[in-house]
């Protein structure tokens, strides 16, 4: 089964959609990569929705990759003694050390970093930002804050610090556990959230030694801040604008999405676009119009994968959801305009010979207009080099090891295909050839662009073009 569309589909499990039959539903409807979110996810059933995964993947004969999203620190004020507590505009509210319950001028705190790091002047935002505090003094021990905006405050609600770099990690005791639950189970991509510095990815980095790709979802100000460091240490990017809306001005947050889409590009590393991008559909089987405008523009941006939440975890049509966005996809990638925008964001190659064959394989198969472009990719580096290069032509591909299938399934355009490798020179274009007949993408006397590394089955060492006729060259 081959898309007709170039951006993948992120589909998040849950509730509503974690049955072996809802899942195929899923996939057929368009989904490629599947997200299991470890908020709420145990480790038994995350084994469970990995196995059942893998059997649709078996039933259908494509490689799904499978994306775990770590919770990260979760940030919550203590409970109050009457449940929930109004405040006023101006008066003064006060976050300590001590567990007692709460009162309309006071509550625990149980995160003493951040007791230490925030400083007079800095925003502390309760409950997604429904509550807006400023601190007028810090001791360690306490905050004194100002009550800007807002009218209540509840048990164990989110706290947010837009101004505040915190000196912990984005691996919490929780998060290192399922790390460790996740990449045995072999998912291919690990989500971390709440990343504020190049440092946060180390650890994970050194926990998954390639097992996984590591994909840091970009929701605080700290990370926008540093940017290149973490696109540099990074697999992959996730605009999570969820988080991302509470901490930074919600004006701020398209121009943002611009940004970290276009600078992923322009490292050849994959860009996700989450939240809220069908949000009425979790009730509705329709989307809104503003909806459908907002997965266009991911699209015409070139993010490779946009990503369904709530959507298809807990909603009432996971698989109309999946269908629409689909649809909205597959429908810009074929507007008049699509092809020059998407053109208009090139970057210019790296000086190397893999990014030179990358860039000439593009520019010969538009040139003669080829049915596809095929790659051989042991590690996935000559698969992300050519998606990079946003061809208009399909890539294709071939990898003899599933795990790099599995984790292309979320690259732009790039269909994956496990294959055995290829013995010499001549297998490989035959095999090529015969595989773009069989996948559809070309038929007898049709063209592909073949690049490879010889030697064979040497990581990163792409240097290599051809051309060949589909039909004519296979036996």
């Amino acid at each position: 089964m081959r898309r007709n569309r170039k951006v993948k589909i992120l589909a998040t499990i849950g509730p509503a959609s974690s049955s072996e039959e809802m899942l195929k539903k899923l996939f057929e409807a368009g989904a490629d990569v599947f997200r299991i979110n470890m908020s709420h996810t145990d480790h038994e059933l995350m084994r469970t929705l990995v196995g059942r995964i893998r059997a649709v993947e078996a039933a259908v004969g494509r490689p799904i990759g499978i994306l775990a999203d770590l919770q990260g620190p979760k940030l919550r004020v203590g409970k109050f003694a009457n449940v929930k507590e109004a405040l006023t505009v101006g008066q003064t509210f006060t976050l300590d050390d001590n567990p007692e319950p709460g009162t309309s001028s006071r509550v625990y705190l149980p995160h003493p970093e951040i007791l230490s790091s925030v400083e007079a002047g800095h925003r502390l935002l309760i409950d997604d930002g429904k509550l807006q505090l400023k601190a007028i003094k810090s001791d360690g021990k306490s905050i004194t804050c100002t009550v800007v905006a807002g009218t209540g405050i509840s048990d164990k609600k989110g706290v947010s610090l837009p101004d505040t770099d915190l000196p912990v990690g984005a691996l919490t005791e929780k998060d290192r556990a399922d790390l460790d639950a996740v990449l045995a189970a072999s998912v291919d991509w690990v989500a971390l959230s709440f990343v504020q510095r190049p440092e946060d990815l180390a650890e994970a980095r050194k926990i998954a030694r390639g097992r996984a790709l590591i994909m840091a979802k970009i929701e605080k100000p700290q990370a926008v801040a540093r940017l290149p460091e973490i696109i540099e240490l990074s697999d992959a990017l996730m605009v999570a604008r969820g988080d991302l809306g509470v901490e930074m001005p919600l004006e701020a947050v398209p121009g943002i999405q611009k940004q970290i889409t276009r600078a992923a590009r322009r490292a050849g590393k994959p860009v996700v676009i989450a939240t809220q991008m069908l949000e009425s559909m979790i009730t509705a089987p329709v989307p809104t119009r503003a909806e459908v405008s907002d997965v266009s523009i991911a699209v015409f941006e070139g993010a490779d994968a946009i990503m369904l939440s709530a959507e298809s975890a807990a909603g009432a049509y996971p698989v109309e959801a999946v269908a629409m966005m689909d649809r909205i996809a597959t429908k810009v990638e074929t507007d008049p305009t699509y092809a020059g925008i998407i053109n208009a964001q090139r970057s210019e190659p790296e000086a190397t010979g893999a990014d030179a064959i990358s860039l000439a394989a593009r520019e010969i198969a538009e040139t003669l207009k080829l049915s596809a472009i095929i790659t051989y990719t042991a590690s996935g580096t000559t698969g992300l080099r050519a998606a990079r290069e946003r061809p208009q032509v399909p890539i294709v591909a071939l990898s003899p090891i599933v795990n790099t299938a599995r984790r292309l399934s979320l690259l732009w355009g790039t269909h994956c295909v496990v294959s055995e490798d290829a013995i010499d020179l001549d297998d490989m274009v035959d095999r090529a050839c015969r595989i773009a007949l069989d996948e559809g993408f070309g038929k007898p006397g049709d063209r592909v662009i073949i690049t490879a590394g010889v030697p064979l089955r040497t990581p990163g060492s792409t240097n290599m073009l051809r051309i060949a006729y589909v039909g004519s060259e296979t036996h």
